[in-house]
């Protein structure tokens, strides 16, 4: 049975390269009228679950939110999803120093620019700054990685920088670490926590499906 997964594979190995067809079909079958386009898979998983703790179904909604694996191949999947493409409607979510690449490769596509919504460093950061250090070593701690944690703070290129600085770089330094904590730090948010990014990301999307 087709589902939105099979959709995101087929994406990405149309964007290295693969056939276009079978993203053509699923797209068409599944109904896809929007596509989310996004820097990596943190990204995908933090959006992923705030999309279900609002009660939104993407696939329901027509919706694909796309890992693009790096700001720069946006290019690539802009001209893939958009009007040139599979003639979705485009909306992004990237860092302020990726909005450059977002605007250029958007611009062919007539994407508003309100239709990019910008975090100041990345989401990580933005995830972070909102639960605070405490509440973010309570979810460490939850996962079974505090040894792991007060490991990394003591490491010489640790030493001096900030509770906040040492959490960003730990949550980088193991694969699959950085996806796992997107999720995990989304889920733990209050209503009127989320990252202003975030929030009109989702509230834009949602706003034009009522």
């Amino acid at each position: 049975m087709a589902d939105m997964r099979m959709l995101q594979h087929e994406i990405t190995r149309w964007a290295a390269g693969g056939p276009g067809e079978p993203a053509r079909e699923l797209a068409e079958l599944l109904g896809v009228r929007t596509a989310i386009l996004l820097e990596g898979l943190s990204d995908l998983a933090a959006v992923e679950a705030l999309t279900a703790m609002r009660g939104h179904d993407l696939a329901a909604e027509g919706v694909c939110a796309v890992s693009m694996g790096g700001a720069m191949n946006v290019g690539r999947y802009a001209g893939l999803l958009g009007p040139t493409g599979l003639g979705l409607r485009l909306i992004g979510l990237c860092d302020e120093r990726e909005k450059p690449y977002y605007e250029r490769a958007l611009a062919p596509s007539r994407t508003p620019r309100s239709d990019v919504f910008v975090c100041t460093a990345d989401l990580e950061d933005e995830l972070l700054r909102v639960l605070g250090p405490e509440r973010t070593e309570r979810i460490i701690e939850a996962e079974d990685e505090l040894r792991a944690w007060h490991t990394f703070t003591r490491q010489p290129a640790q030493l001096g920088r900030s509770r906040h600085q040492q959490l960003r770089r730990f949550l980088g330094t193991k694969k699959g670490r950085k996806i796992r904590y997107g999720r995990l730090l989304t889920e733990a948010l209050a209503p009127d926590e989320v990252p202003t990014p975030l929030n009109d990301l989702l509230t834009g999307l949602f706003r034009a499906f009522d």
